[in-house]
């Protein structure tokens, strides 16, 4: 994983706890509407957010299980705000343990997550689901194996070898070159794939599916938020942020010739048109807004002024919330082990979505604050209203209290200190913020969600483990679920 060189260690800094009086009386625990003039029908008790996280614990096959509907449930009993449910994929295709909307069949599981968030939050969390596209992508190959299965001998490469050569003696010849003899040879893809692994592109033009995406993404989306709406849910969050399919149109490398790249108002254009499509199909009493990006954080990649340009335009389109994220990119990323994927959170823009512990002076604490609030105000300057969502290094009240009164956002987004106590919400409303468990930022998460691994926190995950009924993730030595909140002094 990458770190800024500085390498200055922080401690976490949640500041002061408030009484509850105060905690009731604040911002962060007042109600809000969504919408572009927060005029929508959708409300929100506080402006509290559980963002999208994946957890690793859907069925092989893509459907909701007992261990998903117990990491939803334990996050509820926090009644937060709002919670997204996990990235969840909208094609009907094998994509492992990763939750799918994309067939009717998924329905079923996903109304009875919606019932669990539901009655566990005593009916005060919304709940939200993220839609993903994503295109494909391949392990890093063994060398030989990629030479003899998978590259495709062209005339380019017999030229470049200097010779009448069969393919078994191409093949043959490179699998014998070094690295450096081989960028001579191979196309600066053909070094990708066996350097990164293979993986498409939203440019790819030359690929039939890629090229069809403008055509096939609207109504993949549409299908998908039909289905949610049917489960029950309260609205669905359009994955528009970090290495996926949407981001990919967003970025300024997307420079597709068929006026679906390019320019801004052309990049923009296929997130507008699946938005379109969404709101047509679920309607005004169902809500739509988008993860998306502040910035990419790489050499040529997406500005702050191409996001507030972004978020002028989807206010305008009429989405109820606009969610901010930072980097998570592949052309940064390190390379991976021969066998394993590529992984977009190890580079620079990967520390900048998840920034631990170990960091340069900034710190790890809200460093999307200020990008933020430059695109609420450029919002504000459209004329609209839509509310803001920010992420990043919030685990204190008053850090969050002071983000809503100073503007910089209108909902306030914990992630991985939701993961290190799903009762924040509920400790600091009571006035009990002292008995956090406060988030340390090492990003052990983090490790487990890059190796596939069931996600829990360092904090607690071998507290309790003789639990009655507790449920131990697939290697026996951790648990699940954050235990639960033995409250003291009568409450």
């Amino acid at each position: 994983m990458w770190k800024p060189p500085e390498k200055i260690r922080f401690e976490p800094q949640p500041g002061r706890w408030p009484d509850s009086g105060e905690a009731q009386a604040s911002r962060l625990f007042s109600p809000i509407r969504l919408g572009p003039q927060q005029a929508s029908t959708i409300e929100m008790a506080s402006r509290s957010w559980v963002p999208a996280m994946v957890p690793w614990r859907a069925s092989e096959d893509g459907f909701v299980t007992s261990d998903v509907l117990d990491w939803y449930r334990r996050f509820a009993e926090g009644r937060p705000g709002a919670i997204v449910v996990e990235a969840t994929g909208i094609r009907d295709i094998p994509s492992g343990p990763l939750m799918r909307i994309g067939d009717d069949r998924f329905i079923a599981g996903l109304s009875e997550l919606v019932d669990t968030v539901r009655e566990a939050s005593g009916g005060k969390t919304r709940l939200f689901i993220q839609l993903i596209d994503f295109l494909a992508i391949r392990r890093r190959p063994d060398p030989q194996v990629y030479f003899d299965r998978y590259l495709e001998i062209t005339e380019r490469h017999r030229s470049a070898l200097g010779g009448e050569l069969d393919e078994a003696e191409i093949r043959a010849r490179l699998k014998a070159m070094s690295e450096d003899e081989l960028a001579g040879v191979l196309s600066r893809r053909e070094m990708e794939s066996l350097r990164l692994g293979y993986r498409e592109r939203v440019t790819d033009m030359d690929l039939p599916q890629i090229r069809d995406l403008p055509e096939q993404l609207p109504g993949l989306f549409a299908g998908a938020a039909r289905r949610a709406k049917r489960a029950g849910f309260d609205g669905v969050e359009l994955h528009y942020a970090h290495a996926y399919t949407m981001a990919s149109f967003l970025s300024p490398l997307n420079t597709r010739p068929d006026g679906y790249g390019g320019q801004r108002e052309k990049r923009v254009r296929l997130p507008l048109e699946v938005f379109e499509a969404v709101r047509a199909e679920v309607g005004e009493d169902f809500a739509v807004g988008c993860r998306f990006l502040s910035e990419e954080i790489f050499e040529g990649g997406g500005t702050i002024e191409d996001a507030c340009y972004f978020a002028q335009r989807f206010a305008e389109a009429g989405m109820d919330f606009l969610s901010l994220s930072r980097g998570g990119k592949f052309e940064d990323a390190k390379q991976p082990s021969v066998g394993a994927a590529i992984y977009p959170y190890t580079g620079r823009s990967g520390y900048e979505c998840m920034p631990g512990h170990i960091s340069d002076e900034k710190g790890p604490f809200g460093r999307n604050i200020g990008p933020a609030s430059r695109i609420r105000a450029a919002i504000g300057k459209a004329g609209f209203k839509t509310p803001v969502v920010v992420a990043g290094g919030v685990h204190g009240f008053d850090q969050a209290e002071a983000i809503l009164q100073k503007g910089e956002a209108d909902i306030v987004a914990l992630a991985r200190q939701s993961l290190a106590d799903p009762d924040w919400f509920a400790k600091v409303r009571a006035g009990r913020g002292r008995e956090v468990r406060v988030c340390e930022y090492t990003n052990y998460c983090e490790g487990l969600d890059q190796k596939h691994k069931q996600v829990t926190c360092q904090l607690w995950d071998r507290l309790d483990l003789d639990e009655p009924g507790i449920k131990l993730a697939a290697e026996g030595k951790r648990r699940m679920v954050a235990p639960a909140w033995k409250r003291s002094g009568g409450d």
